[in-house]
């Protein structure tokens, strides 16, 4: 019997090691990874300048704590800054941390404009963590169920709807922030639209709230661009990393801009493990891999051609709702609950996903070439299509 706490419903798989966007079982059977850990592993499996990195790094110092200056943070910093037009950034662990840290920031925003009860507005369908403020602040009941009393200070809206936000604005003076994913990940892979994504920073603007874009999932050049909310040109008061920031290796980011920069100091908020050396390592080695690789174009063109083969091969398919997403970041939405198709595309060498109960998720890494492409299209279509058919 194992010891380990029974909280994921797990494949009957473990992997051993792992080349590009190839990674081989423990008895020796490879696999296209068409998930990258869930659009963690940016650079595939192995990447020669990362694991080199790395190693260099863990035989100088892996952590000294950040009671100390730690000079990679610094650079990341920077490198964070100047590619996606914010100030400060604190540094954590993980995705949840990131959004915890950015709802701390906004109630401490709105407490300090005399608010009593500040409020966040967050989506429907949304997905920001499974810590209590972050589980709270997520639009989805059955993750919830079980953990109440949720914590209070947060208002929910339909996605994509700025009618309702307005609707808020005019009776709610408590609120102080509206949280966003630019792309629903967990959700189904839904994307916000730029005309609501620009009424939305028109309408912090006139508020005074703070717009913070969870980029979690869709951020680190997966969607073509640094950061999802780029798309639209516009510029988020506070934006969330993890994922995909480290290539593997854990790494959260929460970062301010305008007024959101130079709320917190010291005391504030804090992490034992962010942005230890080990990390900031792994996340610049990722910043420049993705730029000296061209990975976000090739992010941008192979997504688009994935989402082509499959629309010309599921073209008139009945059953299929619709094929969605931005870069490497794709939906295949089907008319009933298919969770049943993640382990028979296992059984056919192939690592992908199901989310939102109906929709087919696809997260490769960013090195994912063409010919995988077409890859993975062909071994996918059969089982979809024998799986309607059935």
């Amino acid at each position: 019997m194992s010891h380990v706490m029974n909280t994921y419903a797990r494949l009957p798989v473990a992997f051993s090691h792992g080349q590009g966007s190839r990674i081989t079982d423990t008895e020796g059977k490879e696999y296209l990874d068409a998930l990258s850990g869930i659009a963690v592993s940016t650079l595939g499996h192995a990447h020669p300048k990362l694991v080199s990195a790395i190693a260099a790094q863990a035989g100088r110092v892996l952590h000294t704590s950040n009671l100390y200056g730690i000079s990679g943070q610094e650079q990341l910093a920077d490198k964070l800054c100047e590619r996606s037009g914010m100030q400060e950034v604190f540094f954590c662990n993980s995705g949840c941390e990131a959004n915890e840290a950015a709802i701390k920031l906004a109630r401490f925003y709105g407490h300090k404009q005399g608010i009593e009860s500040p409020t966040i507005i967050v989506m429907e369908k949304a997905f920001h963590g499974r810590t209590m403020a972050t589980l709270s602040a997520t639009g989805n009941r059955k993750t919830q169920a079980g953990f109440e009393p949720l914590v209070h200070g947060f208002l929910r809206v339909p996605y994509d709807d700025l009618d309702a936000i307005k609707e808020i604005a005019e009776h709610n003076n408590s609120i102080v922030a509206v949280m966003l994913e630019i792309i629903q990940g967990e959700g189904g892979i839904h994307l916000a639209s730029i005309e609501f994504q620009k009424g939305l920073r028109q309408l912090c603007d006139e508020k005074g709230w703070l717009l913070i874009c969870d980029e979690v999932q869709c951020g680190m050049a997966r969607t073509g661009k640094w950061f999802g909310y780029q798309h639209a040109g516009i510029q988020p008061d506070v934006a969330t990393l993890a994922k995909g920031l480290g290539s593997g290796v854990p790494i959260g980011a929460c970062m301010t801009n305008g007024k959101a920069a130079g709320l917190f100091g010291p005391g504030n908020h804090g992490s034992t493990f962010g942005g230890n050396p080990l990390a900031c390592t792994a996340a610049l080695t990722t910043i420049d891999c993705i730029e000296q690789d061209g990975l976000m174009a090739n992010a941008e063109k192979v997504g688009a051609l994935i989402r082509k083969l499959y629309a010309e091969a599921l073209s008139g398919l009945k059953g299929v709702v619709e094929i969605r997403g931005h870069g490497l970041m794709i939906g295949i939405e089907l008319d009933r609950p298919c969770g049943e198709l993640v382990g028979q595309a296992l059984a056919a060498g192939l690592l992908i996903n199901v989310t939102a109960d109906k929709v087919i998720r696809l997260l490769p890494p960013l090195t994912f070439s063409e010919n995988e492409a077409k890859e993975l299209v062909d071994r996918s279509v059969p089982l979809i299509k024998a799986f309607l058919a059935g």
